[in-house]
C-alpha cells in the first residue's frame, strides 16, 4: 500500500546517497590548477597584456597584441606589421631564463633566450638559440630579440633578422592602447 509518510523517508534516502555524489562530482568539474611557476621578470612580461600600437623604423604604423595563455606559464605576441602576414611570439619562463619561440612569417621558428633573470630589469636581451623549420641554418630568420619596457605604457622591440650572414635591424616603437 501507498503511503504518504514513506515517499518522505523515501526522499531522505535518497537524498544521503545521492547528494554526497552529487557534491562531489560538482567539486571535480571545478577543478583548480595550481598557478603556473613564475618570476619577477616574467611577470613583468605578463604585464604587457593588451593592444599596443606604434611605428617602426621605418614609421609605418604596427600593431602589437599580448595575451596570457596556459594558466599563466605562457605570453602570445601577435606582431602585426605593415605589409606582412601576422607573426606570433610565445614567451615562457624556464628556469631563471625567458625563452621566446618565434613563429615567423618566412616560414621558420628560431628560439631564442635571455640569460638566467634575477629580477624584472625591464630590458630582456634575447639571443638565438636554434632554429626549426628551415631548410638550412643560414636560412633567413630571426637571430636576436631585445624588449625595452620603459614604463607600463612604453615598450621598445628590437629585432635582429638574419640572412646568410647578413642583419637586418627593425625597431618598433609602441605605446599601451587606451
Amino acid at each position: 500500500m501507498f503511503s504518504p509518510c514513506r515517499i518522505g523517508s523515501y526522499f531522505n534516502v535518497l537524498c544521503s546517497l545521492f547528494l554526497p555524489s552529487l557534491l562531489a562530482f560538482a567539486l571535480v568539474a571545478q577543478e583548480t590548477h595550481p598557478p603556473a611557476h613564475t618570476s619577477p621578470a616574467f611577470d613583468q612580461l605578463k604585464s604587457l597584456a593588451g593592444e599596443w600600437e606604434g611605428k617602426n623604423s621605418a614609421g609605418a604604423p604596427v600593431k602589437v597584441t599580448y595575451q596570457l595563455a596556459a594558466n599563466g606559464s605562457t605570453v602570445m605576441e601577435r606582431l602585426q606589421p605593415p605589409n606582412e602576414p601576422d607573426m606570433v611570439t610565445m614567451y615562457t619562463l624556464d628556469g631563471g631564463r625567458l625563452i621566446a619561440a618565434h613563429y615567423c612569417s618566412v616560414g621558420n621558428q628560431p628560439t631564442m633566450q635571455t640569460v638566467p633573470l634575477a629580477s624584472a630589469t625591464g630590458k630582456y636581451n634575447f639571443v638565438f638559440t636554434h632554429l626549426s623549420g628551415a631548410k638550412s641554418p643560414e636560412e633567413a630568420h630571426m637571430q636576436s630579440l631585445t624588449l625595452n619596457i620603459t614604463d607600463k605604457n612604453h615598450l621598445t622591440q628590437v629585432w635582429i633578422f638574419s640572412d646568410h650572414g647578413k642583419s637586418v635591424t627593425e625597431t618598433n616603437t609602441l605605446t599601451r592602447k587606451s
